[in-house]
């Protein structure tokens, strides 16, 4: 299963990107967000693995993810040209997925998020949950993203509002 969503963030493209990357506002914005430690490196690194644990519909899943790319490394002074991409692996029980984010100057003020996924299932169980979820895998990608961008924007902190 692959799938593409969007969304416009009315902030300059570094300044997205900074917020994006910093584990300190993942909480903020990432609903459903138990633990996410790094396990080997050091967090949004490549090569860094880290236990990601979410919670949704009272269930929680527990995953591993790598961070395969993060270009540029630094992201201060980014070239108005350059497009920053983030890239990860997220393996679970039954489920592999890869992630590639590209955030690109729209304008002055104002980012492109663009995040590519695609999902892959093991056994029956699961790629019966793939087939028969796939629109709620969507949709949730863009809740993230949707509150990503009300964070950002706004300061909304998705423990705040009871949800």
């Amino acid at each position: 299963m692959k799938y593409t969503t969007t969304i416009e963030i009315a902030l300059p493209r570094e300044k997205a990107a900074q917020l994006l990357a910093d584990p300190a506002h993942l909480p903020k914005w990432l609903r459903g967000l138990v633990v996410h430690e790094p396990l080997s490196g050091e967090h949004g690194q490549v090569g860094t693995k880290s236990r990601v644990v979410l919670e949704s519909g009272g269930r929680e899943m527990e995953a591993t993810e790598t961070v395969t790319r993060r270009e540029p490394a630094d992201l201060h002074g980014i070239p108005k040209e350059s497009v920053v991409r983030f890239e990860r692996e997220i393996a679970a029980a039954g489920m592999w997925s890869v992630v590639r984010d590209r955030l690109t100057e729209v304008g002055p003020e104002t980012t492109l998020w663009e995040s590519e996924s695609e999902y892959r299932f093991s056994g029956l169980m699961m790629r019966l949950v793939g087939l028969l979820m796939s629109g709620a895998f969507r949709k949730q990608a863009q809740q993230h993203m949707q509150d990503f961008k009300d964070f950002a924007e706004q300061g909304k902190d998705v423990r705040e509002a009871g949800s």
